[in-house]
């Protein structure tokens, strides 16, 4: 009951802003079909931007630092920050590197990410209720999902790290933009 009162509530207040999220929901959708087309581009421009937080957040260590009033804690600080700013610059000088290692990475965490769902799903027992052996069967096809897709990466490492981490948000970029839009649109129509 609580619940549905303040997601109500929190629904009525976004009312106004409905134009905006229709705007922004097709401006997602936009760059998505843009990253669809030109991924390569988009990974780029991604790890750049990777490499470019990974700056900013050493920098921000590096600010930390001299709050600290112990020497070894500063120390361990001062490693992290100058960690972050070099692992920055190196993605920055080569993204085509850091793009190589990130899709290994993910391809590797899809694997053993997926083997975790099949282990689970065979790990869970069908109790009474509904819904149990459901949940099962889909925890063991989104580990399978997983397993394809980092065999798949692997397979064509390195040439899909040129193209998986663009692909990647251009998907997201679509599917938030249509989010977006079906909220934009459901916000429009509802009665107050």
């Amino acid at each position: 009951m609580v619940y549905s009162r303040l997601t109500t509530h929190n629904f009525l207040n976004l009312k106004p802003s409905w134009g905006w999220l229709l705007s922004l929901g097709i401006l997602f959708i936009l760059m998505g079909f843009i990253g669809l087309v030109m991924s390569i581009g988009f990974t780029i421009v991604s790890i750049i931007f990777f490499g470019v937080l990974l700056i900013v957040a050493g920098i921000s260590h590096i600010i930390y630092v001299f709050k600290y009033k112990n020497i070894k804690e500063s120390l361990w600080q001062a490693l992290i920050a100058f960690l972050y700013v070099l692992g920055g610059c190196l993605i920055i000088y080569d993204p085509l590197l850091g793009s190589l290692l990130i899709t290994a990475f993910l391809a590797g965490a899809f694997v053993v990410i997926g083997i975790t769902r099949i282990v689970m799903a065979f790990a869970f027992k069908a109790t009474a209720g509904s819904g149990a052996g459901g949940t099962r069967v889909w925890l063991f096809l989104a580990g399978l999902a997983g397993i394809i897709l980092g065999f798949i990466l692997l397979a064509q490492w390195p040439m899909s790290a040129l193209w998986f981490i663009g692909l990647w948000i251009a998907i997201e970029l679509l599917m938030t933009g249509w989010y977006y839009i079906i909220l934009a649109l459901a916000l429009r129509n509802h009665k107050t």
